[in-house]
C-alpha cells in the first residue's frame, strides 16, 4: 500500500489514490484500523514533500499561485497562449510546475477528510488533517478553498447527527470527541479572522455554539475565551456596537474568574475596553419607526447574536432576557467593572451618563478622548485576548457626544444659531452633525428642525407636517359645510290636504307591515330559543365527557408519577451502591499506593464524599512530609553553598589583582602606540597642506571672476524686473481711469434719463 500510494504520488492520481485508500480502509477497518493510519500519514507526508519541493524551485511563486480556484480547470486563454507561443516564459513553466503540484496537495487534504469523516477509531487523524488544510489555506491565503472547506467540515458532522445509527460512529458525548472537533472549529474561527472572511467566521461561530448546544457540554475557559475574542472583532465589523460591548463583558468574566496570573494594568484595559464598548453603542432604539418586515428581520438577527453571546444551551427564547443598552450599563456598575476602569474612561462615563452640560461637554470631553486614543496594548497574562486599542471607539464617542450636545441642548433652548451648534460640537462639520441629527430624529431621540435660510436650530416637540396638514384640510370643510348651511338653508315646503291623507295611508301601511314583522319576529325568537336549549343540552353533554376524559388522564398521571418515582428510587439506589464501591476501591487504592501501606480504617457508612475527603487528607499528609523533606534539604544546601562561597572569596581577589594589573601593562602599551599613530597622520597631513597650498591663489581668482559675473547678471535681471513692474502699474492705472470715467458717464446718464421719466410723469399727473 505504501509503494502504490507513492506511485499515486510521483503520477499525480489523486482519483486512483482515493480509489485504493476507500478499498484498504474497507479492508483493515476492523483488523489493523492503526496501519490505514500510517499511510494516510505517508500519503499527507508525500504530497507536502512534493509541493514543497516544487515551491522551492520556482522562483516566483506569487505568480506561480495567481489563481482563483485550485480545482478549477484550465481558462480558455491559458490554453490558447499555450497554442499561440512557441516558446514558454519563465512565468508560464513556474505556473505548470508549481501549481498542479499545490493542486494535488489540496485534493490529497480533500481525499482524507473524506476517507476519515465519521470515523471513532481515527478522530485523532482527522482532526490533524483539517488542521494542516487551514494552515494551508492560511499560509498561501486561499479564502475560496478555505470556505470550500468549512462547508466539507460542516457537511461531515451534519451527516454525523443525521444518521445516527452508521457503524464506528463517533460519540460527541464523549470529553475526547468532542474537544476534538470543539479545537477543530476554533482553529476555524482563527484562520476565518486572520483571512478577513467575516461571514465565514460568523458561520464558524455559529458551528462552536451548534456543537455546544449539541453535546450539552459547557468548554474550557480557554476556548470560551478565543471564543468571545473573535466575537469581539466580528461584531465590531459588522458594526453590532451593543452584541460587541456585551462579547467584551463576558471576556473580562472569563479573565477575572479563571486567569490568576492577570495583573491590575490588564484588569483595568480590560475594564476599560468594556465600558467604551458600552459607551459607543447608540444610545436610542433603532426600531421606533422601522417597518414591520424590518422589524421581524431585526428580532432574528437580534436573537441570534444574542444567542451567541449569552452562549446559553436552552433553546425557549422567551427565558433568555432582551439586551439594551441601559441594562449592560446598570450590569457593569453592579458587577463593579466601572470601578476597574482607567480614571480618564471613568470621567468620561461620568460626563457622558450622568452630567448635563450642553455648553462644556465637548470641550470636557475631547482632551479626554485624546488621552484615552493613546492607552492600548497586549496583554501580558492573556495570549488569546486581542491586542486592545482604545482608539478604535473615537468615532463612535465623539458621535455620542454630538448626540448628547444635541440632546441636553433640547431641553434648555427653543432655538439657536448654527455657528453657535458648531462652535458646541467641534469634533465635525455641521453637514456631518446634520447627518446625525437627521438620523436621532428618524428615532425619535430628538425633536429639532434645521432652518438654512434663517442660519438657526429649532428644538421642540414637532409634529409631522403631512398629520397637521391633513387635520388643517379637515377643519377647513367642517367649517366650509357650516357657512354652506348658514347662507343656503335647507327649504321646508307647505304642506295641503291631500299630502296629508297620503302619508295617512302610508302609515297605515306602515303599521300593518310592522305587525307582520312583529309576529315573524316572534316565531323567530321561539325557534332561537329551542335551538338555544339544544344547544345547552348538547355543551353540558360535551362538560360530562371532558369531565370524564379529565379523570381518566389524572388516574393515568397517577399511575405514571408513581411509576416514574420508583424508577427514581431504583436509580438512587444503584447511584449509592456505585459511590460505595468507588469509595471501597479508592481506599484500596490510596492503602496499595502508600509507601507504609498503612491501613486506613474508616468508621460509619463509607459514601463517595467521605472517601474523597478521607484520600484528601492523606494526600495533604504525604505533601507536608514531602515539604518538611525538602525544607530539610535546602537548609543543608545552604550552608555548602554558604561554606563554597567563604573559602572562594580570597581566591577571586587574588585573581582581580593579578588581572587588574595585565590590564594595567596592557593600556600603558596601547596608548604609546595610538601616540606614535598620531605622530605619523599629523606629519602626512602637513605635507598635503603644502601640496595643496599652491592652488589658493588660482582659487581666489576664479571665486572673483564668478561673483562678479553672477551680480552683473543679476543687477541686468533686477532692471528688467523694475522695468516691468512699472509698465504693469503705469497699464493698470490708465485702465483704472478709463473705467472711472465710463461710470461717471453711464451715472450722469441715468440721472438724466431718471429726471426725464419724472418729468414725464408729472407732465401726465397735471394732464390728468
Amino acid at each position: 500500500m505504501m509503494k502504490y500510494v507513492e506511485l499515486c504520488v510521483d503520477l499525480r492520481k489523486g482519483r486512483f489514490a482515493k480509489d485504493g485508500l476507500i478499498q484498504y480502509r474497507i479492508v483493515c477497518q476492523q483488523v489493523n484500523v492503526s496501519s490505514l493510519e500510517e499511510v494516510i500519514k505517508h500519503f499527507m507526508q508525500l504530497s507536502n514533500e512534493k509541493a514543497e519541493e516544487a515551491r522551492n524551485q520556482a522562483q516566483a511563486l506569487e505568480d506561480a499561485l495567481d489563481v482563483e480556484d485550485l480545482e478549477a480547470d484550465k481558462r480558455p486563454e491559458d490554453l490558447m497562449l499555450s497554442y499561440v507561443s512557441g516558446e514558454k516564459g519563465k512565468d508560464r513553466s513556474d505556473r505548470e510546475f508549481v501549481t498542479p503540484w499545490f493542486k494535488f496537495l489540496w485534493e490529497t487534504y480533500r481525499t482524507v477528510l473524506e476517507i476519515l469523516r465519521n470515523n471513532s477509531k481515527l478522530e485523532a487523524l482527522y482532526a490533524m488533517t483539517a488542521h494542516k488544510a487551514f494552515q494551508f489555506c492560511k499560509q498561501y491565503k486561499r479564502s475560496t478553498e478555505f470556505r470550500r472547506l468549512c462547508e466539507i467540515i460542516r457537511n461531515h458532522l451534519a451527516n454525523l447527527n443525521k444518521y445516527r445509527d452508521q457503524r464506528d460512529r463517533p460519540d460527541l458525548t464523549a470529553p475526547e470527541s468532542c474537544q476534538l472537533y470543539l479545537d477543530t472549529r476554533v482553529e476555524q474561527l482563527k484562520i476565518a479572522t486572520e483571512l478577513s472572511l467575516w461571514q465565514e467566521a460568523f458561520r464558524s461561530v455559529e458551528d462552536i455554539h451548534g456543537l455546544m448546544s449539541l453535546v450539552k457540554r459547557t468548554p474550557k475557559p480557554s476556548v470560551l475565551v478565543v471564543y468571545y475574542a473573535k466575537l469581539t472583532e466580528i461584531f465590531w465589523i459588522s458594526e453590532s456596537h451593543l452584541y460587541h460591548a456585551y462579547a467584551w463583558l463576558k471576556l473580562f468574566n472569563l479573565q477575572k474568574s479563571y486567569n490568576k496570573n492577570l495583573t491590575q494594568k490588564d484588569l483595568q484595559l480590560l475594564a476599560s475596553s468594556v465600558l467604551l464598548a458600552a459607551l459607543s453603542v447608540a444610545p436610542y432604539d433603532h426600531k421606533y419607526g422601522a417597518s414591520h418586515l424590518e422589524l421581524e428581520n431585526e428580532k432574528d438577527r437580534s436573537l441570534r447574536m444574542a444567542n451567541l453571546v449569552n452562549f446559553s444551551l436552552d433553546s425557549k427564547r422567551e427565558n433568555r432576557e432582551m439586551v439594551s443598552r441601559a441594562t449592560l450599563l446598570s450590569e457593569l456598575a453592579a458587577k463593579g467593572v466601572i470601578s476597574c476602569a482607567s480614571q480618564e474612561v471613568k470621567d468620561l462615563y461620568n460626563l457622558m451618563e450622568h452630567e448635563f452640560l450642553p455648553l462644556d461637554l465637548a470641550s470636557k470631553v475631547q482632551p479626554l478622548l485624546s488621552k484615552i486614543s493613546t492607552i492600548g496594548g497586549k496583554l501580558s497574562a492573556a495570549s488569546s485576548v486581542p491586542e486592545i486599542r482604545l482608539s478604535q471607539y473615537q468615532s463612535a464617542l465623539e458621535k455620542l457626544t454630538a448626540l448628547r450636545v444635541l440632546q441636553q441642548a433640547s431641553r434648555i433652548f427653543q432655538s439657536m444659531k448654527i455657528d453657535m451648534l458648531s462652535r458646541m460640537i467641534p469634533f465635525f462639520e455641521f453637514n456631518v452633525v446634520e447627518k446625525i441629527a437627521v438620523d436621532a430624529v428618524k428615532h425619535n431621540f430628538v425633536a429639532m428642525k434645521v432652518n438654512h435660510l434663517a442660519g438657526a436650530v429649532h428644538f421642540g416637540n414637532m409634529d409631522i407636517e403631512s398629520d397637521v396638514l391633513s387635520s388643517h384640510l379637515s377643519v377647513l370643510a367642517d367649517s366650509l359645510n357650516k357657512a354652506l348651511s348658514l347662507i343656503h338653508p335647507p327649504v321646508q315646503k307647505p304642506s295641503k290636504p291631500s299630502e296629508n291623507l297620503t302619508n295617512l295611508a302610508g302609515v297605515v301601511e306602515k303599521e300593518h307591515r310592522r305587525l307582520l314583522a312583529r309576529k315573524s319576529i316572534i316565531e323567530k325568537r321561539k325557534e332561537d330559543h329551542e335551538r338555544q336549549i339544544l344547544e345547552k343540552e348538547k355543551i353540558e353533554e360535551t362538560k360530562r365527557l371532558t369531565i370524564q376524559k379529565k379523570s381518566a388522564d389524572e388516574e393515568r398521571e397517577r399511575l405514571l408519577k408513581e411509576q416514574r418515582l420508583r424508577e427514581q428510587q431504583r436509580i438512587r439506589k444503584e447511584i449509592e451502591e456505585k459511590e460505595a464501591r468507588e469509595a471501597a476501591k479508592m481506599i484500596e487504592d490510596l492503602t496499595g499506593r502508600g509507601k507504609n501501606k498503612k491501613k486506613i480504617h474508616i468508621e460509619g457508612d463509607m459514601t463517595k464524599q467521605h472517601a474523597m475527603e478521607v484520600v484528601l487528607n492523606q494526600q495533604v499528609k504525604e505533601r507536608q512530609e514531602m515539604e518538611k523533606k525538602l525544607a530539610k534539604l535546602a537548609k543543608t544546601m545552604d550552608h555548602l553553598e554558604r561554606a563554597k562561597r567563604q573559602e572562594e572569596a580570597p581566591l577571586i581577589e587574588e585573581a582581580f589583582q593579578k588581572r587588574l594589573e595585565e590590564e594595567k601593562i596592557l593600556h600603558e602599551q596601547e596608548q604609546l602606540r595610538e601616540i606614535e599613530l598620531s605622530k605619523q597622520h599629523h606629519a602626512g597631513d602637513l605635507q598635503e597642506k603644502n601640496r595643496l597650498s599652491r592652488l589658493l591663489e588660482h582659487k581666489n581668482a576664479f571665486q572673483e571672476r564668478i561673483v562678479q559675473r553672477r551680480e552683473s547678471e543679476f543687477s541686468s535681471l533686477r532692471k528688467e524686473r523694475e522695468e516691468r513692474i512699472n509698465q504693469l502699474l503705469s497699464s493698470r492705472k490708465r485702465e483704472r481711469e478709463t473705467v472711472r470715467k465710463l461710470m461717471y458717464f453711464l451715472n450722469m446718464e441715468e440721472q438724466r434719463i431718471q429726471r426725464e421719466r419724472e418729468e414725464q410723469e408729472a407732465r401726465k399727473r397735471e394732464d390728468d
